[in-house]
């Protein structure tokens, strides 16, 4: 694979120019995929733009990126997989109140919900900024949504999510049972522990699963997804997460060549075969 890098901080602070200095520009077109930190909807399209300029196309669009990346994007290919889901836009900085919080819990109804924004949570302040234990609620839902703007700064994502809470299987010592599957152009290439898992955590996932979320990734459409699962307490896979590829992490445990080679085949144009490492 020929590499290039790009500023990543020239990207977001919106200096496109600076952000791809070191790309080369050749006479004919290159494709590329993006391989790095995450990056805001907005700023993906000010990348590919520039890129655009060093005659280097994204083989995910500014379109595929957001529908990958962001909740609203993702959420109706995977309704039936996935927790229910509420959300509105909210700019960063901006205080919810309850009318704003009412709203949003009544599309759920009662019981446990966790909030989040359009791409992140703040699931290492559980309590604080994540989990609720009763969207009806309103004062305790608000008061944690409130915190999760709060802490989430600038880096606030597109809007506020509020989701349905599941409880997940854990291995026994208490961590959930989570699953990242990887797929390029619609095909699982690698399954790998989450990453917050602990290191030498083990984890597989049954042909079933994988064939059932492959059908709602191909319909997404998007060319490199991630996809985190889990099995429910009643021993229903479920997706908790979808994400772009290319800013997703994989496990520093974990030999990139598969993924590698899959993104190369990608490039191509070459359908590329399951081959769903499980650990």
């Amino acid at each position: 694979m020929e590499v290039a890098v790009v500023d990543h901080e020239a990207i977001v602070a919106g200096d496109v120019r600076a952000a791809v200095r070191r790309v080369p520009t050749s006479d004919g077109e290159r494709v590329a995929w993006y391989r790095g930190w995450m990056m805001p909807s907005a700023a993906y399209s000010r990348l590919d733009a520039a890129l655009r300029t060093c005659r280097v196309r994204l083989l995910t669009d500014p379109s595929a990126y957001q529908a990958a990346h962001e909740l609203p994007g993702w959420y109706g290919t995977f309704a039936d997989l996935t927790p229910a889901s509420a959300w509105t836009p909210w700019e960063p900085g901006r205080t919810p109140t309850s009318a704003h919080v009412g709203a949003l819990a009544e599309e759920l109804g009662g019981g446990p919900g966790v909030v989040k924004d359009y791409v992140k949570s703040r699931k290492h302040e559980w309590h604080e900024a994540c989990f609720v234990p009763d969207l009806a609620d309103i004062a305790a839902a608000t008061r944690v949504i409130g915190r999760m703007v709060e802490l989430q700064g600038d880096d606030l994502a597109g809007g506020i999510v509020v989701r349905d809470f599941e409880q997940f299987m854990h291995h026994t010592d208490g961590y959930t049972q989570e699953a990242r599957i990887w797929w390029v152009a619609g095909a699982a290439v690698l399954i790998t522990p989450h990453p917050d898992a602990p290191v030498g955590a083990t984890v597989d996932v049954p042909s079933a699963v994988c064939d059932t979320v492959g059908a709602s990734v191909r319909a997404l459409g998007a060319p490199f997804v991630t996809t985190d699962v889990a099995m429910r307490s009643d021993g229903v896979w479920r997706v908790i997460e979808v994400g772009d590829g290319q800013v997703s992490d994989l496990p520093a445990v974990e030999e990139p060549v598969l993924l590698m080679r899959a993104l190369v085949a990608g490039a191509d144009g070459v359908e590329v075969s399951r081959a769903g490492t499980r650990r």
